[in-house]
């Protein structure tokens, strides 16, 4: 068998030979020695893609990793369905390089471009001739994924925390497996206009970017009570249910689901880079609820839903816990006898969790080359919540030729009533249990405090951000993007880091990174990027950022890389 021989030839090699055998793959090479052995080169006759292959599961799932090796895409099927209407906007990019193929949009299977059994799976594909196999591809199932790790070197010292507020390689000079992600899922068929179609996606996250998806009441004890390093999380569980018959195509989802906005996304392969932005790392993660999205012409699309607010589960909705301050430890920190902030016997669970109201609307012109999309995500009452991010801006994304194009966003975020870290009587009720938030109810990474003016109990605060990403795709298995974002945080709400003299904290950082991609399957991301903030040392400290504490430098530089393997 080919895969038995090739393994067994790989034992002995040293690693640059390694890495030449590899390389050998291309399909010119490929051919050559398919020739030679009596074999087929997929990618020229795919009739011939099982016999390549092979019969063996364990066989298959290499062979089809060592044939992809050298291409920007899988091997082409000549007789599947097209996967795009005829008269739709074109495609605003491809994976590889990209992250994405259509400018993002979130809370939608994309209508018109979507076809069932569409993702390119090395384990799928080995399993195709199993009974197993051929049941899932029959009722359109897909079960697949990603294993990424990544390493990084900063200027501030070792330790957890130290990067602070960058976020995905919060802790500097380590090595993280950032996520093993496993993914089952239907996609409805959007391409169709003739019958009402469904999908579904039950996800399944472990590692360290388990935080960035982490909702107050769904395995949170993970991040919010044991602060673990590695941890497990559920970010998508839910239904679409497609109906072509509405305008252009209409899409529905229940469940949970990556809130609507941004350029990037937590899951590894849908992220431009490795190291996030300071934008994304304290933005709007998910929500629970519906949403529905109706593309009017091919060129607009309206969404409209509505959750229970950001990162909390549906069973928290008018759930009351009992009130714990503790008087006597208020009045010894100097705070008052009574609980002038929660005054009563009990106090919501968390009071972020309320109806709320998610909105965008998309609209393409260029055909396809521009899109521009305003959204509001999480509007409701604004109360201080765990994570309840008023969520107000807009993604722009234009391309200027096959080989330049540019991703622009900027938000506003806000929230009223946070306590005020910088008033000495609201600390010590916070600190005595009197709120929702109290070490006594969340004891590791609760939603962090604000520094408004000292006379004040609590304040309303804000955050906004403007951030760029420039792209540069030489080859479809190239891409450099450079990143620009400026990001201020007045009473330090988002970031943690508390400006005390309420000038205003304000970022600035800038990053080059360089994906490149060895096949469909399998992504390097090295980057480098320099980070500053003013007023305030935010870098360099140990503390968690709950209570805002500042940091010791106010610049620095980090090398990072990634690598994500798909199965």
């Amino acid at each position: 068998m080919r895969f038995l021989r090739e393994i067994y030839s790989f034992r002995s090699l040293p690693i640059a030979v390694l890495v030449g055998l590899i390389g050998a793959h291309s399909p010119g090479a490929l051919a050559e020695d398919s020739l030679k052995d009596g074999y087929c080169d997929p990618y020229k006759n795919y009739s011939c893609l099982d016999t390549y292959l092979g019969t063996d599961v364990l066989e298959r799932f290499f062979n089809y990793y060592i044939l992809e090796v050298g291409h920007g895409t899988a091997p082409a099927d000549p007789n599947a369905p097209p996967g795009r209407r005829d008269d739709w906007p074109r495609a605003a990019a491809t994976v590889p390089p990209m992250a994405y193929s259509e400018w993002p949009a979130g809370a939608l299977t994309y209508i018109g471009v979507t076809r069932p059994n569409s993702a390119d799976s090395p384990l799928m594909v080995a399993i195709a001739n199993t009974d197993a196999g051929k049941w899932l591809a029959d009722n359109h199932i897909q079960i697949y994924g990603w294993v990424e790790a990544g390493f990084n070197v900063s200027t501030n010292p070792a330790g957890r925390y130290t990067n602070n507020p960058v976020a995905y390689t919060y802790s500097a000079d380590s090595v993280d497996l950032n996520q093993a992600v496993v993914y089952v899922e239907r996609l409805p068929d959007t391409v169709q206009t003739d019958h009402i179609d469904w999908g579904f996606r039950a996800s399944a996250i472990y590692g360290n970017d388990y935080r960035y998806t982490n909702s107050y009441g769904l395995g949170s004890y993970q991040f919010n009570k044991d602060n673990k390093a590695n941890g497990w999380d559920l970010p998508m569980e839910y239904i679409d249910i497609y109906d072509p018959f509405i305008g252009q195509g209409f899409n529905l989802r229940i469940g949970r689901y990556i809130s609507i906005p941004d350029i990037e996304a937590q899951l590894a392969p849908n992220n431009l880079t490795y190291v996030h932005s300071i934008t994304y790392a304290w933005d709007n993660y998910t929500n629970n609820g519906i949403v529905g999205s109706l593309q009017v012409t091919k060129d607009i699309m309206w969404q409209l839903g509505i959750d229970d607010g950001t990162e909390t589960p549906i069973w928290h909705s008018g759930l009351n816990i009992r009130n714990q301050f503790n008087s006597a430890a208020s009045v010894a920190a100097g705070g008052p006898a009574t609980d002038v902030l929660y005054p009563g016997s009990t106090y919501p669970k968390d009071p972020g969790n309320q109806p709320s109201v998610v909105t965008c609307l998309q609209v393409k012109w260029n055909d396809g080359w521009d899109t521009f999309y305003p959204c509001i995500d999480g509007i409701n009452k604004a109360n201080w919540g765990y994570n309840n991010l008023q969520w107000h801006g807009f993604t722009y994304y234009h391309r200027f030729n096959d080989e330049w194009h540019v991703d622009f966003e900027s938000y506003y975020l806000s929230e009223h009533g946070v306590v005020n870290i910088l008033n000495s009587e609201a600390l010590a009720i916070y600190n005595a249990g009197g709120t929702p938030f109290s070490p006594q109810n969340i004891p590791k990474n609760s939603t962090n405090l604000a520094a408004c003016k000292s006379s004040q109990l609590t304040c309303d605060v804000w955050a906004a951000s403007a951030l760029m990403y420039l792209n540069y795709t030489p080859n479809p298995l190239n891409n450099v993007s450079l990143r620009l974002e400026y990001y201020n945080d007045p009473q330090g709400w988002r970031t943690g880091v508390a400006n005390y003299d309420l000038h205003g904290t304000e970022y600035f950082d800038t990053a080059i990174s360089w994906q490149v991609w060895l096949s469909p399957q399998i992504e390097f991301r090295p980057e480098i990027s320099y980070w500053k903030s003013f007023e305030v040392n935010a870098f360099g400290s140990s503390s968690n950022g709950v209570a805002a504490s500042p940091g010791t430098k106010n610049g620095m530089v980090e090398f990072a890389a990634d690598v994500t393997i798909h199965f």
